[in-house]
């Protein structure tokens, strides 16, 4: 069985690991399609790490970047839960990213399908394939709402 039999799951995984760690519940992981092997994964964190930019793309874009030696990721596929908003959407489209997939859509904050929606735009150099995962959108949007219904009490 390959690793990426179920690459939103694990990132799903990473998520409930943010939240438990108090971060926001967004994961991230980077699929080699050709070979069927997690690349690279990471969860939010910019509290832990004090960094405003540590959402789970970045940091799993940093991670994949490190291992492959090279700031372009040609041919990868990128799986997370949360649709990225418009710094993450522009890190994967530097980073060349050949296919992203999100769970579940961000009306406030996303700007892949929403917003300025990122890969559409004229200056957006590379156009990465966006598919949205419906069948786990319930889950992540599921667990953000119950983090965030959590955090008010």
């Amino acid at each position: 069985m390959r690793d990426t039999d179920d690459p939103m799951k694990r990132a799903l995984a990473l998520a409930q690991q943010a939240a438990d760690m108090g971060e926001v519940p967004v994961g991230a992981v980077i699929v080699d399609p050709a070979t069927g092997a997690i690349v690279a994964e990471g969860h939010n964190r910019p509290i832990a790490n004090h960094d405003p930019t540590a959402h789970a793309e970045i940091m799993a874009l940093r991670a994949a970047a490190q291992k492959i030696g090279n700031y372009r990721l040609p041919g990868l596929h990128v799986y997370v839960t949360l649709e990225p908003c418009a710094m993450c959407a522009g890190a994967i489209s530097f980073a060349r990213i050949e296919k992203l997939v999100f769970a579940a859509s961000d009306p406030k904050g996303g700007a892949v399908i929403h917003g300025p929606q990122f890969f559409e735009q004229p200056t957006c150099h590379w156009r990465t394939e966006v598919e949205q995962d419906g069948e786990n959108a319930e889950v992540a949007g599921a667990l953000l709402s119950n983090f965030f219904k959590q955090r008010r009490k």
